[in-house]
């Protein structure tokens, strides 16, 4: 067996692209999609054609309703091809504006659901900061799920899992950029920041009882899926699934219930004060953040002069 197959026995593997073409290739369960994936794959021959639709449909409205309608038309093509949910990316810019989010989660909805999709195979993708946690907390208690991305930190994690949101995205290899730049250092295998990251927040999520789902996400190489083979989920691009596909080296599940269970971990208490206290006391985590939001809303904004371009 390959080890993209050996993993499918642990852990959800979920395509993390806007081409569907790879999706078709690799048939993972879900789907994940963010500004900059979508920006890259409208700038491809092969989706203009979808863009040029979208825009000429909606030449009456705004180019910001134009964009929710791109983003719904791209779920919409995605959710033809996999059999699980899609994630949606609400506007980074919105990352510290809780009713602004809020609204937009619903908008997103709506248009899904008017498109004939049940909200349960919609996933609504905010920002971890303490604005969109509280965003999505008031999305969940709709009914509508969201992932919370964007994720760095134990804290952010906690936060999370106490608003009750339906599944989070820590980003493994944007901490392990942060430490390889910090220390000079390369890491590998258990001893990868990243790892160690997700690693923890499974553990704690597990050991205490929380019903969040932990999804893996931005990975740098294989050797940081393999480590979190029993992860609930993974979100893999395209050219780390195809070298999963093309070994079949050995992958031995490294995440359990029963391993959490048995792990000494304390139970942290988090209000606003203390989360932000605490975020802001991890400076890798802050740092990337704050650089994660700066770069999807600058990618919005790039999305949103092709459009204009267009109309």
């Amino acid at each position: 067996m390959s080890q993209l197959d050996q993993l499918k026995q642990y852990t959800t593997i979920v395509a993390d692209t806007g081409d569907f073409q790879a999706m078709k290739a690799f048939a993972p369960q879900d789907a994940t999609t963010n500004p900059s994936l979508i920006l890259k794959a409208v700038q491809k021959a092969e989706y203009q054609p979808l863009l040029a639709s979208v825009v000429k449909a909606n030449a009456g409205k705004s180019t910001d309703e134009i964009i929710d309608r791109l983003l719904i038309a791209f779920g919409l093509e995605i959710l033809k091809i996999i059999p699980g949910r899609v994630s949606t990316e609400t506007d980074a810019r919105l990352s510290f504006d809780t009713a602004g989010t809020v609204a937009k989660g619903r908008e997103l909805i709506r248009l899904y659901e008017e498109a004939g999709i049940a909200r349960e195979r919609v996933l609504i993708k905010i920002a971890s900061t303490w604005e969109g946690i509280r965003a999505a907390e008031l999305l969940e208690k709709d009914g509508i799920r969201c992932n919370l991305t964007l994720l760095f930190s134990l804290p952010q994690a906690i936060a999370c899992a106490e608003a009750g949101v339906q599944l989070i995205s820590p980003f493994v290899g944007r901490i392990y950029d942060w430490y390889k730049k910090s220390t000079g250092q390369e890491y590998t295998g258990s001893d990868d920041p990243g790892v160690q990251s997700v690693k923890a927040v499974y553990n704690y999520y597990r050991k205490f009882g929380y019903a969040t789902e932990v999804m893996g996400a931005s990975f740098r190489n294989t050797s940081q899926i393999v480590e979190l083979a029993g992860c609930d989920l993974l979100t893999i691009s395209p050219d780390l699934l195809q070298k999963l596909a093309d070994t079949d080296a050995p992958v031995e599940r490294k995440l359990s219930q029963e391993a959490a269970a048995a792990a000494d971990i304390t139970r942290i208490s988090l209000d606003e004060k203390a989360f932000r206290l605490a975020l802001n006391g991890d400076a890798m985590a802050t740092e990337k953040l704050a650089e994660g939001i700066r770069q999807f809303a600058a990618d919005a904004v790039k999305l949103e002069q092709i459009v204009e371009g267009l109309r």
